[in-house]
């Protein structure tokens, strides 16, 4: 009995600023469940968020939001300003002892500002992340949130070392592994083939997936269509299918419809939900993509993955993982897709610590 009490003693709030939070946050909640810690979820934005897709609380077998914040705005000091109040007035109305906040997005800081404002325990999971860019908004982000945090619960070595290094005390350092995986491993078999593949009459293990998500790469057209070019000009009669949103799908088409024939193996999908898009991307020849977690999800999958990008938040997927990096560089992507198609994809394996059960450290450590 006195051990339950321990337990339930323990109000724990779990913020999430974006549907990405969602997936990481799933197999914490699972595993608060199982150890009886009594804990709330609050999201950011609206309840009826378009981004959040009707299947994404199911496919993750997880409980909506008890709270929506209902903040919904484009400036980001703006939105900043809204996430700080509301969640303020959260905190005054719920005993809470414990606040984890998912990530480095401006409602993120907000409402890790906000908790240690109220005296209240701070935990991030993913801490450590770095670009070493302080021109991004997310660096700047990131450095106040674990500047401010009391545990820090990092995916790898590499996150654990920039902490300890921007003078984070080895106390709050937590190595839990990446909690992404937790999510993969414990979907794995509840994957479900995508009605795309029939539609395109696509074979496993002979296509490849394209992802674009950044607004600052979707924003520059003539890098894009450089980058579109070299990747259909290397893909040979390998197709590309491409389940993009609104703002890259319009963006990716403009580009297309500039010269239809250079693009024909190009394939332009909905947006799929999340045990469709795990079983695109896991079958997959290889992924390109923009995106760092559909970079992690590839090292999981041992799936070849290029990445858009000079930087990644998780140096893993590169040195261990099946990552590598081409910036918005034309050529190189060129080089490595070649590799990809003709099978010549380096050496790859799993990080330490991305075994799934990243989650149960995590509680672990918050009930201790």
């Amino acid at each position: 009995m006195a051990k339950n009490n321990f337990y339930t003693i323990r109000n724990i709030c779990i913020f999430v600023g974006a549907r990405p939070n969602f997936i990481k946050v799933a197999p914490i909640l699972r595993a608060m469940d199982a150890a009886g810690v009594d804990h709330s979820l609050v999201y950011a934005g609206r309840e009826d968020d378009p981004t959040l897709e009707a299947s994404l609380f199911d496919d993750l077998q997880m409980s909506r939001p008890d709270v929506y914040l209902g903040v919904d705005c484009e400036n980001l000091n703006e939105l900043t300003g809204q996430v700080m109040s509301a969640f303020e007035r959260y905190l005054q109305e719920n005993k809470t002892d414990t606040v984890i906040v998912v990530d480095d997005l401006a409602s993120t800081m907000a409402a890790a500002i906000v908790t240690k404002k109220q005296g209240i325990r701070l935990a991030h999971l993913v801490a450590g992340t770095r670009s070493f860019d302080i021109n991004m908004p997310k660096e700047i982000n990131r450095l106040v949130i674990d500047g401010l945090s009391d545990l820090l619960f990092t995916a790898g070595i590499g996150g654990s070392s920039a902490a300890t290094r921007e003078g984070a005390e080895s106390s709050k350092i937590y190595q839990v592994g990446n909690i992404l995986m937790d999510t993969l491993r414990f979907n794995h078999q509840r994957f479900v083939r995508p009605a795309v593949m029939d539609e395109l009459q696509l074979t496993e293990n002979n296509y490849i997936v394209f992802t674009l998500n950044r607004k600052a790469l979707i924003a520059k057209t003539d890098e894009l269509r450089s980058l579109l070019l070299s990747m259909m000009s290397h893909a040979g009669d390998i197709p590309v299918v491409a389940p993009l949103r609104k703002l890259a799908a319009d963006a990716v088409k403009r580009v297309i419809d500039s010269n239809p024939l250079l693009f024909k193996g190009l394939h332009i999908v909905s947006p799929l939900g999340y045990l469709e898009f795990g079983w695109l991307t896991a079958h997959a020849l290889g992924v390109i993509t923009d995106s760092g977690n559909v970079a992690e999800e590839a090292t999981f999958n041992t799936v070849p993955c290029i990445t858009l990008n000079s930087y990644t938040e998780h140096i893993e997927t590169v040195k261990t993982g099946s990552n590598v990096l081409v910036g918005e560089d034309p050529i190189k992507l060129g080089e490595e897709m070649t590799r990809m198609v003709n099978h010549e994809w380096k050496h790859c394996g799993i990080p330490e610590r991305w075994d799934g059960r990243s989650a149960e450290r995590i509680v672990q450590t918050l009930i201790e």
